[in-house]
């Protein structure tokens, strides 16, 4: 079985293959357990009201502060192959 670690640069190497867009909904969960995976819990000032786009990515990173780095790589590996099997 592979490594953790391994298994999450392959599901970043699979999302570029998925034959169909996720919603946006998912993208913001795939990108949450990504950053928080990748950077642990979120930094910086929330993005100001007009920001949509900015704003939602940030919120959707907090709804993870405090999950551990290896959780967020297993939720991210769990979601993109769910997202391969469709």
């Amino acid at each position: 079985m592979a490594t953790l670690q391994k298994q999450f640069e392959q599901a970043q190497a699979d999302v570029q293959d998925l034959t169909e867009r996720p919603d946006n909904d998912t993208l913001l969960e795939m990108y949450s357990f990504y950053k928080q995976a990748t950077d642990g819990d979120v930094t910086g000032d929330r993005p100001g009201p007009f920001d949509f786009k900015a704003r939602a990515k940030y919120d959707a990173w907090a709804d993870r502060k405090g999950m551990s780095k290896d959780v967020a790589m297993k939720a991210y590996v769990k979601l993109v192959n769910h997202l391969k099997s469709k």
